[in-house]
């Protein structure tokens, strides 16, 4: 378990984690979410005492990070995958980490072979690419048979096999009852990975839940409606409280209500309807509407102009 309470940390004038609160249950993945510059970084290095806090606290398994005797098999940590010096070979670096706890060489077997990196352990890391970086990462992580991970984009630069074999890890620990901490900035894949969010924007906690209420609580369901009377299926469904947008002739997005009040409505005015599907918000989509006033660094939208598409 990872409890904080009135976590902050400052740097000089800038306050990049402000007075948060949290807990992180066993048994359970929780995503960690929040734009760049939010405040995650800073919040996992002082989870495992790489920051100290302005204020507040923070415990792993009942005490600080510092104070447990054997902290490998305590946490596993991915915060850098890069952390490595590039001379050594993999299984020298992962028989160095064990040697430090008294961990069995046995053990640095299984954790290679774990992770996939049985023909290369021989190789020096300096030559391993992002993917097997981040396999050697997580098999560090994973080197003391730990009761809490933390892990900081554990997926970045892994291919499709990668991606599943680490949703399938984690959620195999957590099953175990295991405490599992891991933040990501695809959307799509803590969608099918974590159980919980904590969201964070500036510094802030802006939401916390399982999964589906955290989309839920943004959520504005659509319905897509297209009939060959699109303009009278409109009027009507203003007329009933909802509210219409159109791209596309035949088209419409209604708003504030269900497909079956639309469908009702259009049977018994007569209409005839061509589609009728109810869309329902995704987690980006739900990121994206929480997210939206704490994104420090904000992109301007991309519109191809007709030049540069003749020119493809």
């Amino acid at each position: 378990m990872i409890e904080a309470r009135g976590l902050t940390k400052r740097y000089g004038s800038t306050t990049a984690v402000d007075g948060i609160s949290f807990t992180i249950p066993p048994g359970t993945v929780t995503g960690f979410l929040g734009p760049n510059g939010a405040g995650k970084s800073t919040t996992m290095r002082m989870i495992v005492g790489l920051d100290r806090p302005t204020a507040g606290t923070v415990t792993v398994n009942g005490r600080p990070y510092a104070e447990h005797r054997s902290p490998l098999r305590e946490v596993g940590i991915l915060l850098d995958a890069k952390a490595v010096h590039p001379g050594r070979t993999a299984r020298s670096h992962l028989r160095t980490m064990a040697a430090t706890h008294g961990i069995a060489g046995s053990r640095v077997d299984e954790v290679i072979e774990m992770t996939g990196l049985s023909a290369v352990a021989g190789k020096r890391v300096g030559g391993f690419s992002l993917g097997m970086g981040q396999r050697l990462g997580i098999a560090s992580a994973m080197l003391g048979d730990p009761q809490t991970l933390i892990l900081d984009e554990p997926v970045n630069g892994l291919d499709p096999e990668g991606v599943m074999w680490v949703r399938n890890l984690v959620r195999y620990l957590a099953s175990e009852g295991r405490t599992v901490f891991i933040s990501s900035h695809l959307m799509s894949e803590m969608a099918q990975t974590a159980d919980h969010l904590l969201v964070i924007g500036r510094g802030r906690i802006i939401t916390a839940g399982p999964v589906q209420e955290v989309v839920d609580s943004v959520q504005d369901t659509t319905v897509l409606v297209r009939s060959p009377r699109a303009g009278e299926l409109a009027d009507l469904v203003t007329g009933a409280g909802g509210r219409v947008s159109s791209d596309e002739a035949g088209v419409l997005q209604v708003h504030g209500l269900s497909a079956e009040q639309i469908g009702d409505a259009a049977a018994a005015a007569g209409i005839a309807l061509h589609e009728l599907s109810p869309r329902r918000t995704s987690l980006e989509e739900a990121y994206m509407t929480l997210t939206q006033d704490a994104v420090e660094y904000r992109s301007d939208s991309f519109h191809p102009t007709a030049q540069e598409g003749e020119n493809r």
